[in-house]
């Protein structure tokens, strides 16, 4: 008995797997340590076997040599753009650090490995936040289907533009850090005010030592009013996935 084996379909289906499992290590969610990597991976394969048969109609059998560099080119694309989508999700995390800086809390800092993330509470809390978000409102499904559009534009083995990304990430880190003032800012601007209205109370009565009351009062103002960043974080989610598409787009063409 002959088993002839389509070699065209299988390079397609490993070039495909490539691209789909770098994407999902970098971007959020599939990018948290509670996905094993083997999880990951099967995924990658799953994901890619869904556009096998669009991506292997043109495609033809390569050697050797040119097979590994398209292997490289479709690892390089798939991180990529897995990078885009992780920078502008960051905003959420930036957004907590700088209630960390501004409300106390940065003084217990520390590492989370299952994030991958350096911060303190409200830094690993929005991340963990947002990455939640992302699941229960089937974002994640939009932001793969931005990856399965770059099937379409950049075909297998046919690499990616690195100056696009380049611009696309300055562009990406600008945004970030808007997005980041946007949603901690009213709290910001809530502690700030504390700030000035102990200054001033030292200012006019230097016996009570008004800064000494400072970390706890900013604590408690945070505490009390973290609520107030939770209930936009919804709208701030689907903005976001938003941003992660056009960025996608941006690089991969029209």
């Amino acid at each position: 008995m002959e088993v002839s084996l389509p070699l065209a379909t299988l390079e397609a289906m490993l070039l495909a797997s490539l691209r789909v499992t770098a994407f999902i290590v970098v971007a959020p969610p599939f990018s948290h340590n509670a996905f094993p990597l083997r999880i990951k991976a099967m995924i990658g394969v799953g994901l890619a076997l869904a556009v096998v048969p669009r991506t292997s109609a043109g495609y033809t059998s390569l050697e050797t040599g040119p097979f590994l560099g398209a292997l490289v080119l479709e690892l390089i694309t798939g991180a990529a753009l897995g990078l885009l989508v992780m920078i502008v999700f960051s905003a959420v995390q930036a957004a907590g650090g700088l209630l960390d800086l501004f409300g106390g809390f940065q003084m217990a800092q520390g590492f989370d490995p299952q994030s991958m993330v350096n911060g303190a509470q409200f830094s690993r809390f929005f991340h963990f936040a947002a990455l939640a978000l992302l699941l229960a409102s089937d974002g994640y499904q939009l932001v793969l289907a931005g990856l399965f559009r770059s099937f379409d534009v950049i075909p297998l083995g046919g690499g990616i533009g690195l100056d696009a990304v380049a611009y696309q990430g300055v562009a990406a880190v600008g945004q970030m850090f808007i997005a980041a003032v946007q949603i901690a800012g009213p709290l910001l601007v809530v502690l700030v005010l504390a700030d000035i209205g102990l200054g001033l109370l030292t200012r006019a009565a230097p016996a009570l030592n008004a800064f000494a009351m400072g970390f706890p009062l900013k604590i408690m103002l945070t505490l009390a009013l973290a609520g107030t960043v939770f209930v936009v974080l919804p709208s701030v989610v689907s903005a976001l996935v938003r941003q992660g598409l056009e960025a996608i787009g941006a690089v991969i063409g029209p």
